[in-house]
């Protein structure tokens, strides 16, 4: 089964990670290593900030773009990995161990296969 590990992150995390950086990403680099590994690792981005974002929003046929995130929010999405392992126990492991769970927060969530025609 394919999850996708949400990362979520906000300016306090950001700050608590700046002194930190090299033993941050030595501690990402590892995890994605041993996953490449043993096959978990189906993929993974991180992503801008959410400075960067645009909403769109369609109301009665007319599109509406707007910078920024949808909401004001203290969290934002930071990236995502795409594992695939026997059960979501085994993908709740995987997120605990990224830093960003310690930092501020991981999600898990299902990837749903599409059945073919």
């Amino acid at each position: 089964m394919k999850y996708m590990l949400l990362i979520y992150s906000n300016p306090a995390s950001r700050e608590a990670v700046a002194g930190s950086v090299d033993e941050v990403m030595a501690e990402v680099d590892a995890l994605m290593k041993e996953l490449g590994e043993s096959g978990e690792l189906a993929g993974g981005q991180a992503l801008a900030g959410p400075e960067t974002s645009r909403t769109v929003r369609v109301r009665d046929g007319v599109p509406a773009v707007t910078d920024g995130p949808f909401i004001e929010a203290k969290e934002y999405l930071a990236g995502y990995l795409i594992v695939e392992c026997d059960d979501v126990e085994r993908a709740t492991e995987i997120a605990a161990r990224w830093p960003d769970a310690r930092l501020c927060a991981m999600e898990v969530r299902p990837i749903i296969d599409e059945v073919p025609e």
